[in-house]
């Protein structure tokens, strides 16, 4: 049944039916862990750089980054089968894609095994795949390695997402979710794996913006189960997905700008994206709250599941919709611990909001059934989702 508003109403903590759910969550990291507090050494160590303004920078951005932990590919041993990543103009391509192709897959068949065993159904059970990546490219494509190295059916059908960048996340979700709604029965694997090694230069008074990418970036993979009708006892639905919207703001393509060269990727990104977000946030998020009957600047009445792209997008957010400061939590937990994964950062968010709703609910306090799934993206691409959090 649905309100005069249109959201479905439901039983707290039931899912409607016919509705897609995600079912389960999963992660993966490759072994290197970053610690901010020593990233600038060995950064300039590894590339042989010992241009003191550039330390200087660098060492400032990972301060404002709010980043304390990241896990990355690259690694010692990469570095000396591979001395050419860290020297300038070299033609890389090849030797890039070689690391990539084969740590993105590996990462999301572990980030995949997570989330099939807190699913609790087999592999075998998986009826679709939805593959989201920015760091790889190859025919084919990383779906059919994926499938593989699951054990899918032949007969699993595959979608891929190639280079869609920090809202791939919850794009893949957006595709998930029609996916799972139009084929009752069907269970949708969606799983997005990432690596910074595609981009990984020496510093260069050239490329200012490569500073940003080494203060923010970090790798790993996610993996979501969705689908329709969870069966009871056996599957325990975290999110129900109710409507979607993407939007891209015109003239905005070159704010977030990546070219594949020989010597790898070269992305920039401009000072003006936070802006051009907090622009256009409020018109974005219009038609989720009369969708839940609310009024303008009733912000605080949902939850916010937001891609933390970097801490002035976060904190030009919350100032412009006037947030209390618990409601970004989850993302900049995730922005803290992990960096900017790219399209995998949405699953650690969504992880802790489930981790944070079960302490308010064991604790007694109020947790908000209705919120948004937000992320921003090349474009400028807005993607967002209107969920229900089941742990209410």
């Amino acid at each position: 049944m649905e309100n005069r508003n249109g959201a479905q109403e439901a039983s707290k903590g039931k899912a409607n039916p016919g509705k897609a759910t995600i079912l389960a969550l999963g992660k993966a990291f490759p072994p290197q862990l970053v610690l901010q507090d020593y990233l600038v050494d060995g950064y300039f160590k590894d590339t042989s750089c010992d241009d003191i303004d550039l330390k200087q920078k660098l060492t400032r951005l990972c301060k404002t980054t709010t980043v304390k932990t990241r896990y990355v590919v690259m690694s010692e041993e990469i570095l000396k089968k591979y001395p050419e990543l860290a020297k300038e103009g070299q033609p890389t391509i090849k030797q890039r894609l070689e690391i990539c192709n084969k740590a993105v897959t590996e990462m999301a068949i572990e980030a995949s095994q997570a989330a099939i065993n807190n699913w609790g159904r087999p592999a075998s059970d998986i009826t679709h795949l939805v593959y989201v990546s920015s760091s790889e490219a190859r025919l084919p494509g990383g779906d059919l390695f994926l499938a593989r190295g699951l054990g899918l059916s032949p007969q699993t059908q595959r979608v891929m997402l190639y280079f869609t960048g920090c809202s791939g996340g919850v794009a893949g979700l957006r595709v998930a979710k029609d996916l799972a709604e139009n084929n009752p029965g069907s269970r949708v694997l969606l799983v997005t794996s990432e690596t910074t090694i595609i981009g990984f230069k020496p510093p260069s008074v050239n490329r200012p913006y490569d500073l940003v990418g080494v203060a923010l970036f970090g790798d790993g993979a996610g993996a979501m189960v969705i689908g329709r009708d969870p069966f009871l006892g056996i599957e325990r639905p975290l999110f129900e997905l109710h409507t979607t919207t993407q939007k891209f703001i015109p003239d905005t393509q070159n704010i977030i700008d990546g070219k594949l060269s020989e010597e790898g990727i070269s992305f920039t990104i401009t000072r003006e994206l936070p802006q051009i977000i907090e622009d256009n946030i409020e018109s974005f998020c219009e038609t989720f709250l009369q969708t839940l009957g609310l009024h303008e600047k009733e912000y605080n009445k949902i939850f916010w599941a937001v891609h933390p792209g970097g801490p002035a997008i976060l904190n030009r957010l919350e100032k412009r919709l006037e947030l209390l400061p618990e409601k970004l939590t989850a993302s900049r937990r995730a922005l803290m611990d992990y960096g900017n994964a790219s399209s995998n950062t949405i699953v650690y968010v969504l992880e802790y909001m489930m981790e944070e709703s079960l302490k308010m609910k064991m604790e007694g306090r109020k947790i908000e059934e209705w919120g948004l799934i937000l992320a921003f993206g090349p474009g400028i691409s807005f993607e967002g989702i209107l969920a229900r959090n089941l742990a209410v």
